[in-house]
């Protein structure tokens, strides 16, 4: 019988394909799309203003990458001159509860968090 620690860290371990969508998709500014698509489709440029930190280039990346992964879609607006609106998908909304949940997690621990860092500053000085 394994004890509860083996168990426990077969359970935690994360493979490369979970590393890399991890890192894809709860990046820096994956999480501020998401937050901004969560409420309504965007447009480049709208997701630019609301975003004011973001680049051109990674905004565009992280759409494609967010796309590639089908959090969201790109859906063109026929329009003059013709548009190009991303709406987040069905998977993408399943994202918001496991998000959630460390947003609570950060909410509720951040405290202990700062306290350890700042005794780990004061060790290196």
């Amino acid at each position: 019988m394994r004890d509860t620690t083996t168990a426990l860290a077969e359970e935690l371990r994360i493979d490369a394909p979970h590393r890399e969508l991890l890192d894809q998709v709860l990046d820096k500014w994956s999480l501020s799309v998401l937050n901004e698509l969560c409420e309504r489709p965007c447009r480049f440029n709208e997701l630019r203003r609301a975003i004011p930190a973001v680049t051109q280039k990674s905004l565009t990346a992280t759409l494609r990458r967010l796309e590639r992964n089908g959090i969201i879609e790109r859906h063109v607006v026929a329009t003059r001159p013709v548009a190009v609106e991303y709406r987040i998908t069905r998977l993408g909304k399943t994202l918001r509860a496991p998000v959630d949940a460390l947003l609570e997690w950060a909410d509720t621990y951040l405290p202990q968090i700062d306290h350890a860092r700042k005794a780990f500053d004061a060790e290196i000085e």
